[in-house]
């Protein structure tokens, strides 16, 4: 096998890698090209290239991480402490369209240190290569991180519509466990008359319930506001005919309501992410 099919057999457990660390997919292809041009361009003698092509692709990660916002005051290097027990706990279940806000809000080695050790299972020895550090300190980071992710401060939770849109986006892509992650567990629906007419339930009530139904569906529904508050509807012909007007606490979705009241539909606003469309 030559060196671009050997580059190639490694390239998705790269992407895969970058993607995480980068959370962007096209960011992470770009990476991981880069890393295949410094591999074309060496002249040293690779023993390990899946190894060579990790640490590349992880420091052009970092390089990005950084590039995007000033240094933080935490970046320092952390203090050798005695290794934490708790830091053993892993979160990778965890990562997911909620916690992008808080992975936003590390320390560029903080999040690389977090990613590598909970999602992909890298040991600390290894990230600490990765990041030319030890592997005291990079136990550190990743702990550090994760008592961030663990415990986000107030602002670090996602905007109502940034919970709708991850609903939605879990919805049509068949995502069953995102659904119930974002869903509160005493999670219902309810309709008015005019969207019972128009063919939806009801009444759904349960988490496990609501998400079957979401699941795999609602693939022509576009974000929207209704009056103040972030929602979703149907459109047909380019008319909403039924809204689904969200209720969020805590960053969880409470309840769906679907509304075909004609004096609702006449207040439905299209939006681009949290904005209206101007």
């Amino acid at each position: 096998m030559d060196l671009t099919e050997r580059f190639e057999a490694e390239r998705p457990r790269l992407v895969g890698i970058a993607g995480r660390v980068l959370d962007d997919h096209a960011e992470a292809e770009d990476v991981v090209q880069q890393a295949w041009l410094r591999l074309h361009g060496t002249t040293a003698e690779i023993d390990n290239l899946p190894g060579w092509l990790t640490t590349v692709t992880t420091r052009l990660c970092l390089d990005r991480l950084r590039a995007r916002t000033p240094v933080p005051a935490d970046e320092v290097e952390p203090e050798g402490t005695a290794d934490d027990p708790a830091d053993d706990v892993v979160l990778a279940d965890t990562v997911g369209l909620a916690l992008n806000v808080v992975l936003d809000r590390l320390a560029p080695r903080e999040r690389v240190a977090f990613v590598l050790h909970d999602s992909f299972g890298f040991d600390f020895p290894t990230i600490a290569t990765l990041l030319d550090t030890t592997p005291v300190a990079a136990r550190k980071l990743a702990s550090r991180a994760r008592a961030k992710v663990a415990q986000p401060r107030p602002e670090d939770r996602l905007a109502d519509w940034e919970v709708v849109d991850a609903f939605m986006a879990a919805a049509k892509g068949g995502d069953f466990e995102r659904l119930l992650r974002l869903l509160a567990p005493d999670a219902g629906v309810s309709a008015d008359d005019a969207a019972v007419l128009a063919g939806t339930p009801s009444r759904i009530e349960g988490r496990d319930e609501v998400a079957t139904f979401f699941n795999g569906s609602a693939h022509a529904a576009l974000p929207v506001l209704v009056g103040d508050r972030p929602g979703t509807a149907w459109f047909h012909l380019g008319e909403a005919k039924v809204v689904f007007d969200f209720t969020i606490e805590d960053g969880l979705v409470r309840a769906i309501t679907f509304r075909a009241a004609p004096e609702v539909l006449a207040t439905v606003v299209r939006r681009d992410g949290g904005t209206p469309r101007t």
